[in-house]
């Protein structure tokens, strides 16, 4: 995990996920959905904010200028790991493998930003410029999203 101590962002240059899903049957796409999970996780955590106007209830965020999803550049390498052990319940020892991947990939990135900066982020996605007033203020937490106003 990097955290830039001078503008908030945070980076996530690697990262390893795993997967107990019986027998492979296919592994590449296992892989691929354990890949697409990563992103799917990686925006969750760091960069996607549906805003609706509270007095309109109008989306805000309703195009790709607005509405930040991680693109290629944004991935980290990764390691994908798969568990292959066939479930005698599944379908040929198979079990699902979905959107199960995407969970925990936000807990991970907020608990390695708070080991390496100290601040526990409790809100998603994770405010650069929250985290940053934080980390400047010695604050052990911020509850700020990524685009909410600042608190008075």
């Amino acid at each position: 995990m990097e955290v830039n101590t001078e503008t908030g962002r945070v980076r996530v240059p690697r990262f390893v996920t795993a997967i107990d899903c019986g027998k492979a049957i296919n592994p590449m796409a296992v892989e691929g959905q354990l890949e697409g999970g990563l992103q799917q996780g990686l925006g969750y955590a760091l960069t996607e904010n549906f805003i609706v106007n509270p007095k309109t209830g109008v989306v805000e965020t309703d195009n790709y200028d607005s509405y930040k999803v991680p693109g290629t550049l944004d991935m980290p390498d990764s390691t994908v790991l798969i568990v292959d052990k066939p479930d005698p319940k599944g379908p040929f020892g198979a079990k699902g493998v979905g959107e199960i991947s995407s969970i925990p990939i936000s807990p991970a990135i907020a608990n390695a930003i708070y080991n390496a900066v100290g601040v526990r982020c409790t809100s998603l996605p994770i405010d650069q410029d929250a985290l940053l007033l934080a980390m400047k203020q010695g604050a052990p937490e911020t509850d700020r999203r990524w685009g909410d106003l600042p608190s008075r």
